[in-house]
């Protein structure tokens, strides 16, 4: 190992081999890679087992001589196979936003869940929603575990559906599941909203296990003290250890409220209602605690479309709470997420709270996106506020973190074709964005970028004035002639003229006058000759891209010394 690497939580400093999974899809059984430090046959590395990391100590074979021709051949999928290894054991990028896939290339699908540590393994796990096409509600509960909040393993289902069970049937509501250890009975509890899909039940359900990832077992699923469950939550005061329920309850005319309940010792039920939000009508709700302060944050009920999220602040969990305030600049719909929970790492260096959102896509809610943002706390100024990165490098030790900075390409000095043209935008980069993007023939083409010859993010800034208008809308037709909802328009990216690989680029709708930004990994030639193109594809209504401000070429992540990539891929 490096001097100054960490090894994982009860790991030994000892000398062993490494086999390095993946390379004998190559075709070829390679040889450990050398190290120069060590001799052949006691090479000091790691290898990432399905559950975590662990030594592995065997004498290795004697390396084959490979033909120089097929060495060339298999030289950049050798390298993908060693930068995707050395990724999935040490990687900190976080992209929010990005296409997350696990360590077998999956797409992660976790949404509205929780994250907590194992103490034991010293990993963190992440529950949440399965959502896949074809069941976007009732299949169960999905669990990953991470060493660094960026590289994550599945371990296939925490909570499985049962045929016919009226609660945790394929055909139930299972959604916003979060998972706490109770000291009091030494097991796992699963607490989330169940329902039946007329959502006319309101309950919450409740599962154990004595392992961290399942399987758990169905107990109950009851009415909190008597009243109605919808979105949920919990939160976990880290001073006193007592766990709560956070819960909106409903959208009757009796409800609209949104409630902190205390759960008993064992956090097998409810105990007592500590605070009411009364007709605040919100959802979605979590809570960040600090030394002085407690700030709950809630979105409102747009269905899966997104809004500006809120936060209110108090001294004590009963309150009184503040007014609410907005959490992110107006009229970003928070970056188009909604939150459902927040981490709290406690580092060497610093503690960092990490706000856990859902960028939904409601028209394919398998395509959700996960926002992922440090969160700025200021208790002197009694201030919560969600600061946009696109690239950040997490510290899961220390807590510390750091926005990682690119390369910027401005649209005013990209190249038009067809119809699309640089227009007058006050709001936008020197005054100037591209527009009438549409279909392969009208395209925005960015020249000169310097590239790395390996995988890298990019970050497209746009504008899409699609739908939705400035408010935050609950469902219904989007204007007074009924048209349909379009949520995204869908644009094309061909990097360096290759039409063969076209990547497609979400760009979820934004208000008029506000630029977000989608990232995309895309493997660019060395050098500073690339060229990306950007068109449009169909979103099942037009083909119009949306229009855009700047492209920003982030490096590649490098792991001790080494750049790495991610084996993800997507927009």
């Amino acid at each position: 190992m490096m001097q100054g690497q960490q090894y994982p939580p009860g790991l030994e400093k000892r000398k062993f081999s490494w086999r390095a999974a993946g390379w004998e899809a190559l075709g070829v059984k390679f040889a450990a890679i050398s190290d120069k430090a060590s001799a052949r046959n006691n090479r000091k590395v790691l290898i990432r087992r399905p559950d975590r990391m662990v030594p592995c100590q065997e004498p290795l074979p004697t390396p084959r001589r490979i033909p120089l021709a097929t060495y060339k051949m298999l030289l950049p999928r050798l390298l993908w196979c060693l930068t995707a290894a050395c990724t999935t054991a040490t990687a900190r990028y976080v992209v929010p936003g990005g296409r997350w896939r696990d360590t077998d290339g999956n797409i992660i699908s976790a949404h509205a869940g929780n994250v907590i540590l194992d103490p034991k393994s010293g990993d963190f796990f992440w529950f949440g929603e399965y959502k896949v096409e074809g069941q976007t509600e009732g299949g169960g509960v999905s669990v990953y575990s991470s060493p660094d909040l960026a590289t994550w393993t599945h371990h296939g289902l925490a909570l499985t559906p049962v045929e016919g069970d009226p609660y945790i049937s394929p055909n139930a509501i299972i959604q916003r599941p979060k998972v706490v250890f109770s000291e009091a009975t030494g097991r796992y509890h699963m607490w989330w909203h169940a329902d039946n899909s007329s959502y006319g039940l309101l309950l919450q359900g409740l599962a154990t296990s004595d392992n961290i990832a399942g399987p758990y077992e169905f107990v109950s699923a009851t009415s909190p003290l008597g009243n109605w469950s919808q979105d949920f939550g919990i939160f976990t005061d880290y001073k006193t250890g007592r766990s709560y329920a956070l819960y909106s309850n409903g959208d009757t005319v009796d409800g609209r409220d949104d409630y902190i309940s205390l759960y008993n010792e064992e956090v097998t039920e409810l105990e007592e209602v500590i605070y009411r939000f009364n007709k605040y009508d919100l959802e979605a709700p979590c809570i960040v605690q600090t030394e002085q302060s407690y700030y709950a944050l809630m979105s409102h009920k747009t269905g899966y479309r997104p809004n500006d999220v809120v936060a209110f602040r108090a001294d004590h969990l009963t309150g009184p709470w503040s007014q609410p305030f907005t959490v992110a600049p107006l009229d970003t719909r928070t970056y188009n997420s909604q939150g459902g929970f927040v981490l709290r790492i406690n580092g060497t260096k610093q503690v960092t709270n990490l706000y856990l959102g859902d960028q939904w896509d409601s028209t394919s809610l398998w395509e959700s996106r996960y926002i992922w943002l440090p969160v700025a706390i200021d208790d002197t100024a009694k201030t919560l506020e969600l600061v946009w990165h696109d690239i950040y490098d997490l510290d899961v030790i220390t807590g510390e973190w750091k926005p990682i900075e690119g390369t910027t390409y401005y649209a005013h000095d990209a190249h038009v074709a067809g119809d699309a043209f640089l227009q007058e935008a006050n709001f936008a980069s020197g005054g100037i964005i591209a527009t009438g993007i549409y279909g392969n023939d009208s395209t925005v083409t960015f020249t000169g970028i310097e590239g790395s010859g390996v995988p890298q993010w990019v970050s497209f800034y746009y504008q899409n004035t699609d739908d939705m208008g400035f408010g935050n809308q609950p469902g219904g037709s989007p204007d007074r002639i009924g048209s349909p909802w379009q949520l995204k328009r869908i644009s094309s990216v061909v990097v360096n003229g290759d039409t063969e690989n076209v990547e497609t680029l979400f760009q979820r709708d934004t208000n008029k006058g506000v630029i977000l930004s989608t990232p995309l990994l895309l493997t660019l030639q060395r050098g500073n000759n690339n060229t990306i193109t950007v068109g449009g594809l169909s979103n099942k209504h037009d083909v119009k891209g949306a229009d855009l401000d700047r492209i920003v070429v982030y490096p590649p992540e490098r792991v001790n010394n080494l750049t790495s990539i991610t084996i993800s891929r997507g927009f």
